[in-house]
């Protein structure tokens, strides 16, 4: 855990969140800024900073993280429509959270490019 990341602090209960998923390696919750009308996050419970971090030993938990991603499209009845999943990576990339998570947007026509 990094004390000073608002996720890690999620993911250890101290910031309340609405969560909708969670195991021993990761958690799904809803983004407190909806950018859709569903606007899930989802986190690896252990701080990988951002994208360019993900090494073989920790590519199994976003591994996992897209097998739970189609479980959650069915779940909110968004897989037959469509749905966006988003990862910012770096300040430029619009990274504002330095904790590795994914956007899972859906409910709404997502327009491209994004912006």
């Amino acid at each position: 855990m990094n004390d000073d990341c608002i996720f890690c602090k999620i993911a250890e209960g101290q910031i309340p969140a609405k969560i909708e998923y969670q195991d021993e390696d990761i958690l799904v919750f809803h983004d407190i800024t909806p950018q859709a009308p569903l606007h899930l996050l989802i986190i690896p419970k252990k701080h990988i900073t951002n994208a360019n971090e993900i090494r073989e030993e920790n590519a199994g938990i976003i591994s996992k993280i897209f097998t739970e991603i189609p479980k959650l499209a069915f779940q909110f009845g968004v897989n037959e429509k469509g749905y966006r999943i988003v990862n910012n990576c770096g300040k430029d990339g619009g990274q504002t959270v330095f904790h590795l998570h994914f956007h899972m947007l859906a409910g709404r026509h997502l327009a491209w490019p994004p912006g």
